[in-house]
């Protein structure tokens, strides 16, 4: 990847923290989850999902879940760099006027399922793997989830299947912030080793920094990692990145801000 490639990258996803800060002011936010996923999801859509504004319908397309609903912050915001929702939707952020809210809603283009109810991201995203197929199409379905989110027992029941079938198409990509709502991980229901246990599943598993784009792009062409195994792409994250005030910070899941923090926090996120 070329440096001006990754700069742009970098500008773009400095564009998302900054919507996904003013979300925070406009009623509050899941702001800490959200920052920790920008980068993944702008390298994405910009990089590699085959996902056009012309063409959100079209059968061939790739497909792209958030089964962490509650980061949908993030995913506005990328949507709206790119091209495929209006900027001034985010405005809407709450209101009864429209669809933008805590969780992804079908009505916003570009948004392929309603999600929030943790565990459901991956199920839906099996099944979606296993039409296209049997449709025998070529398209990549990716699905985002939450490190914690991983205590729900039917994303487990969700890798066996994916792996019995082969599902080659199905990439999931677990979002590693070590944060479960207000709590650690580790401390909560403990994960580790996690890597194991998806390649006990049947998984290939590579393990990368979620925040560098040269890395994500050293991961993600390479796609299945081995023909006929689901791919899971372990990406290291940071609770609340771009932010030193909240990264990290458990207290930082959820944010109601006022405009005057708001404010300070786009300041802190242009001096980091």
């Amino acid at each position: 990847m070329r440096e001006e490639d990754i700069a742009q990258l970098r500008e773009i996803a400095l564009r998302v923290r900054e919507h996904v800060i003013r979300m925070s002011a406009a009623g509050g936010c899941f702001i800490g989850s959200a920052l920790s996923c920008v980068d993944v999801i702008v390298y994405l859509y910009a990089r590699f999902l085959d996902v056009d504004k012309e063409r959100l319908s079209d059968p061939n397309r790739d497909y792209f879940l958030l089964s962490k609903g509650h980061a949908v912050p993030a995913l506005y915001g990328t949507l709206v760099e790119l091209g495929l929702l209006e900027r001034d939707r985010l405005e809407n952020h709450l209101k009864s006027c429209d669809s933008i809210y805590w969780h992804p809603n079908q009505s916003i283009p570009g948004v392929e399922f309603h999600s929030g109810s943790l565990g459901h991201g991956l199920s839906v995203a099996t099944g979606v793997a296993m039409d296209c197929r049997l449709r025998g199409q070529d398209n990549k379905i990716v699905v985002i989830t939450g490190d914690g989110e991983l205590n729900e027992g039917s994303n487990w029941e969700a890798f066996l299947v994916a792996s019995s079938y082969r599902l080659d198409n199905l990439i999931v990509v677990v979002d590693r912030n070590g944060f479960q709502a207000n709590a650690r991980t580790e401390e909560l229901t403990p994960l580790e080793p996690l890597g194991w246990k998806f390649r006990a599943f049947g998984w290939q598993v590579v393990r990368v920094d979620g925040h560098r784009f040269r890395d994500l792009e050293d991961v993600f062409p390479n796609i299945p990692f081995i023909p006929g195994k689901p791919s899971v792409v372990i990406a290291e994250t940071v609770r609340g990145r771009g932010l030193p005030s909240i990264e990290n910070r458990a207290d930082r899941w959820f944010c109601d801000h006022s405009h005057a923090e708001a404010a300070q926090l786009l300041k802190e996120l242009h001096h980091r």
